[in-house]
């Protein structure tokens, strides 16, 4: 492991280069400030347009010392960045911003979620919505060429009721494609977040073929809909499966949480 003196000298400050600016951009965090905060301080600044793609943060000492908190909390913020993707830590020459303020939202959508402590109902709530506007407006904008995938992945659906690792892979595909279909970029990645952070139960939000037999009726009259070109019907079959889905994921979830304070 690296000593701390040595990793502030591979990662000095100099006069003048873009570390002075984001030095200067920030300022000091009443006492006892939380990690969250303290990321939630440097994403404001790194989807503000003001800091270009690749550039090398200030070391640990200095943002320590402009954010007013300690050390360790600037560096588990910085860790926590770097899981979602936001920054990349370079072992012997430092910390470095990735991508533009434009590629950096979902994942700051992301965090943002996280560190708000959303409940798992509240997410579903979201996501139901979301999926349903997704429905209605595939309906209105798919192609030939997106309702051929759609009819592809329900078929695969049907084919692999038995299987259900394949199952939740075409379940997953299908949504994937619903999603392009209705052409509205934000919207997609709202849904990708909300999918993200629910994924640990939608692996198994299936649990048996009776299940998915019953989840393939559902997504083909979300398929009929978006056929016919019907947003009422394809939004209302969307509301209906999400209705059984998020019963099932809500069942996991409380049964997550039993089990986890028994242990």
């Amino acid at each position: 492991m690296r000593s701390e003196p040595g990793y502030v000298e591979r990662m000095p400050a100099f006069p003048g280069e873009p570390v002075d600016n984001i030095t200067a951009a920030l300022s000091a965090l009443p006492s006892g400030t939380p990690v969250s905060e303290v990321a939630r301080r440097l994403l404001d600044l790194f989807t503000s347009g003001s800091v270009a793609a690749g550039t090398r943060l200030p070391p640990e000492r200095q943002l320590s010392a402009t954010l007013g908190v300690g050390r360790s909390a600037v560096r588990e913020a910085l860790a926590a960045l770097e899981i979602l993707g936001i920054v990349d830590v370079r072992p012997g020459s430092g910390t470095y911003l990735r991508g533009l303020a434009s590629e950096l939202l979902p994942q700051t959508l992301r965090w943002g979620l996280l560190i708000g402590e959303r409940n798992t109902a509240q997410l579903l709530e979201l996501r139901e919505g979301l999926e349903i506007y997704v429905a209605r407006l595939a309906a209105a904008r798919a192609d030939a060429g997106v309702i051929a995938r759609l009819d592809k992945d329900v078929k695969r659906m049907r084919e692999t009721v038995a299987d259900l690792p394949a199952f939740a892979k075409a379940d997953l595909d299908f949504h994937h494609a619903l999603a392009e279909a209705a052409g509205n970029e934000t919207l997609t990645d709202h849904v990708h977040v909300i999918r993200s952070l629910l994924q640990v139960y939608a692996d198994r939000a299936v649990h048996d073929p009776t299940e998915a037999e019953r989840a393939v009726v559902e997504h083909e009259a979300v398929l009929a809909g978006v056929r016919a070109g019907d947003g009422d019907a394809a939004a209302s079959a969307m509301a209906v499966h999400m209705s059984t889905a998020t019963a099932r994921l809500l069942t996991d979830s409380q049964a997550g949480r039993t089990a986890e304070g028994e242990k």
